[in-house]
């Protein structure tokens, strides 16, 4: 009897304790895929810098994960690996989920790493020196970081508007890396669309003239109209649906990054990053990273108006997506960065 009476006791104290525990802890316990493998297109650049953090902090090991990170040379390749099935989530940008609803696959982003995309457009200051308007463009090389990608989706817009389709330039995927500074600087292409480090290495050598600019949250309003939704993690909405715990960590450890970047210091960014992403100018490296700082997300998640702004912006220039036959709603979701941020606001 007594046996019986304490197994029972022990019994109640560890329901007591199973219900103490906070839900994230016991969630932590059953990930559903503890092993992820996630595509980048380009995590060098600083679009990419919270995944590079959570990785190089151990953020994502602090939540059972074993993450394998495969980087590409852009977004849209990125893309492909996650809708091949060699990996599971992609770190990219939120307007692929409406691309990829307007072909009827069904792609949800769970947390935001970027609350601008982080991208400028520069002109070559030796092959265009006397470039007045978007017009000299027709005809002209694009280097874009893969075709396809956030950079292609971008300079797109910027065409459209100043009267110029797609099809008026040639884009070449140029990487964004070192691979884009040598492409700019040889003569290969005439213009370039790409991020930082990138960009603020050619602008302060005087490589290019921007003529387009979304590395602030202001350049960004005014190029888009509103704020735009950038880099985050997305993946096939039945994967989030089958594993929701395996999100959160996911979830947990980008906003656990996010929250580490609002008070890091220049010198914390160069300590933490891998040495190659300085792309061999240290003073260059930190003098883009004050220039996107104010991009970067700062709780994982998707600000309200940012998915119609993204919308309207890929309308305006792709016809294949119609507007009034996307469902926003199912292109992400913000439960698990809620979660997240209510874990990390201490």
């Amino acid at each position: 009897m007594l046996h019986r009476r304490s197994f029972t006791v022990a019994a109640t104290l560890g329901a007591a304790a199973s219900i103490a525990v906070p839900l994230w802890v016991r969630a932590q316990a059953k990930l559903e895929k503890p092993k992820i493998s996630i595509a980048v297109g380009g995590k060098a650049a600083f679009y990419y810098l919270p995944l590079t953090i959570s990785e190089q902090l151990g953020y994502f090991k602090a939540e059972g994960l074993e993450v394998e990170i495969s980087d590409f040379a852009g977004g849209a390749r990125a893309l492909q690996a996650v809708v091949g099935g060699s990996a599971d989530v992609c770190s990219g940008a939120y307007e692929h989920t409406i691309n990829l609803q307007a072909k009827n696959q069904v792609f949800q982003a769970f947390v935001l790493q970027g609350r601008a995309p982080q991208i400028a457009i520069g002109v070559s200051t030796k092959n265009m020196a006397g470039y007045a308007g978007i017009a000299d463009l027709k005809g002209k090389k694009i280097g874009v970081s893969a075709p396809g990608s956030s950079t292609n989706m971008v300079a797109n817009l910027v065409l459209s508007r100043g009267g110029l389709k797609a099809s008026d330039v040639s884009f070449i995927g140029v990487g964004v890396a070192a691979g884009a500074l040598t492409a700019l600087r040889s003569g290969q292409i005439d213009a370039i669309s790409n991020t930082d480090p990138v960009m603020t290495m050619l602008e302060q050598k005087g490589d290019v003239k921007i003529i387009s600019d979304t590395r602030t949250l202001k350049g960004t309003q005014e190029v888009f109209g509103g704020p735009m939704p950038a880099a985050c993690l997305y993946a096939p909405a039945e994967f989030v649906h089958k594993h929701p715990n395996t999100c959160q960590a996911l979830a947990n450890a980008i906003v656990h990054g996010l929250k580490w970047l609002q008070t890091a210091g220049p010198g914390d960014i160069i300590k933490t990053v891998p040495e190659t992403y300085l792309l061999g100018d240290r003073a260059l490296y930190l003098a883009s990273f004050d220039k996107v700082r104010e991009a970067i997300a700062t709780d994982g998640i998707v600000p309200a108006e940012g998915p119609k702004t993204a919308l309207a912006a890929i309308a305006s220039f792709d016809p294949t997506v119609k507007a009034d036959k996307i469902d926003l709603a199912k292109t992400y979701t913000n439960d698990f960065a809620r979660r997240a941020k209510e874990r990390f606001k201490a």
